[in-house]
């Protein structure tokens, strides 16, 4: 999806739409390493056609609540609330990334209760290419925080 249309010719080695490294999904063969997994938490209908959406290789799947959740998987709040977000990034790893799904009329205080108390990103309304789009973001960053700490492994 986003990954495509970021493509291009030209090389750019380490950039954030760099075709050769694995932080690209698109890059990667099929079977290479885990695939992608949005976890949602929340009501099904507020995210009803997100997975034609996200990159081929990527599933959503819906948590019974937040002990459900894997490492390394994408959690998404359908319907968030600001005790909700804390809750889950006390529990859930630090390189976990929390993704808060507000209503379109969501004030703006909700929508800083939300970062403020950690979620990684926050989406207003829930259109399914939007929603997509900014979860394929915190998992490049998500990928790109790893690949940092690699680096800043070596120089020790």
């Amino acid at each position: 999806m986003l990954v495509q249309l970021n493509r291009s010719g030209v090389s750019r080695d380490f950039s954030a739409t760099a075709t050769d490294l694995p932080l690209n999904p698109a890059s990667l063969p099929a079977g290479a390493g885990p695939r992608p997994v949005v976890a949602v938490l929340g009501l099904a209908s507020r995210v009803a056609g997100l997975a034609q959406h996200l990159p081929a290789g990527w599933s959503v799947r819906f948590a019974g609540d937040i002990d459900d959740v894997e490492s390394d998987e994408l959690v998404l709040f359908a319907g968030a609330a600001v005790r909700d977000i804390a809750l889950a990034r006390r529990l859930l790893p630090g390189r976990t990334q929390i993704i808060a799904l507000v209503d379109d009329a969501a004030p703006a205080e909700q929508v800083a209760g939300v970062l403020t108390a950690g979620a990684d990103a926050c989406v207003r309304g829930g259109q399914p290419a939007i929603l997509a789009s900014h979860l394929v973001a915190c998992r490049r960053r998500q990928m790109a925080g790893r690949w940092a700490q690699l680096n800043h492994q070596d120089r020790r």
